[in-house]
């Protein structure tokens, strides 16, 4: 008997193949998986015309909109992304920034104000570094091109922000280059910087900084989690447990092929060093599911969209994700 058909957009990521490739087949379920490799393109025609049955969302839209009681989704502990951001902010040095305190007053680029990954770089500014954000002027709109950054359908914000448009017909990285703007946050670096010696991180030793951070918080940061259409889950109630167990299972295979080292599966010369080193701080699985593993991450997560004014008040993390059993 032919499974329910169900379309999953989502990147290609190493814990998802298994999933593609029909190695990993959910119970009960026929999984189209839609390959997408652009997020931001994946959470547009998701929130702005439910495109899929379930997929790929940003972590920090769709707990906004489950604040705001306008949640057509229900959400997975499944974690497709996430990614230590003290790496991500950019910065002109002819501006004169050397510490993070050195981005008060200044104007600092962000492709999306509530994007998840600006979210987490400004909760690492505030609680890490003591930088004020409101003495920063935001200026939002793509990174590598002139205007916005996709066609986001994001909820308003709860308080007033100083937040400007980009509508100087250049790029973010362009205004960077230039010294229109100071600095850059977001989920990826301007190009510039492969290229222009005056644009710089701000954090050099990033990963020994994100390493630092992760032994003494346990945060790792979640940038996108899985959603799936209400009505799927509430017509078909083993829908959500069963991709649940899906998708924990393509994790874990994933996480097997990784650690093959008889020929190196990713181009990572000192792929063999990586895999030591993730184990000693991190253990046997550095990419945990669930909520409980995840805790203080979601918990830092939701702390910094309420200070950040993305949303009014603080959600019990419990509260986020369908009840599946092996999932707390």
């Amino acid at each position: 008997m032919p499974g329910l058909r169900l379309t999953f957009a989502c990147g290609l990521y190493d814990r998802m193949l298994p999933l593609y490739t029909r190695e990993v087949r959910p119970e009960g379920i026929d999984l189209d998986f839609i390959a997408i490799d652009d997020p931001r393109e994946i959470f547009d025609r998701m929130a702005g015309s439910l495109e899929f049955d379930a997929s790929e969302m940003s972590s920090s839209e769709f707990i906004s909109r489950k604040a705001a009681n306008a949640c057509p989704f229900v959400a997975l502990p499944v974690f497709p992304s996430r990614v230590f951001r003290h790496g991500f902010i950019a910065v002109n040095r002819r501006s004169g920034i050397r510490t993070p305190k050195d981005l008060e007053g200044r104007r600092v680029g962000v492709p999306l104000y509530t994007m998840t990954a600006a979210i987490w770089i400004r909760g690492h500014l505030q609680h890490e570094y003591g930088v004020d954000l409101s003495a920063i002027r935001w200026v939002q709109g793509a990174i590598e091109k002139a205007g916005a950054h996709g066609e986001p359908t994001v909820l308003p914000l709860v308080r007033k922000v100083p937040i400007e448009f980009n509508t100087s017909g250049r790029s973010l990285d362009e205004l960077l280059e230039a010294g229109a703007i100071d600095a850059i946050i977001g989920a990826t670096l301007p190009a510039s910087i492969r290229r222009n010696p005056d644009i710089r991180r701000l954090f050099p030793d990033f990963r020994e900084i994100e390493k630092e951070y992760y032994r003494r918080t346990r945060i790792f940061p979640i940038m996108h989690l899985v959603v799936i259409r209400r009505e799927h889950c509430e017509k078909h109630p083993f829908v959500a447990a069963n991709l649940y167990k899906a998708f924990c299972e393509a994790k874990n295979r994933a996480l097997d092929k990784m650690r093959f080292v008889g020929a190196l599966r990713y181009m990572l010369p000192w792929m063999t060093d990586d895999l030591d080193e993730i184990q000693e701080i991190f253990g046997d699985d550095p990419w945990p599911y669930g909520v409980e593993a995840n805790r203080p991450t979601l918990e830092a997560l939701v702390r910094y969209m309420v200070e950040q004014s993305v949303i009014a008040a603080p959600a019990a993390v419990d509260d986020l994700f369908v009840p599946v059993d092996g999932a707390r």
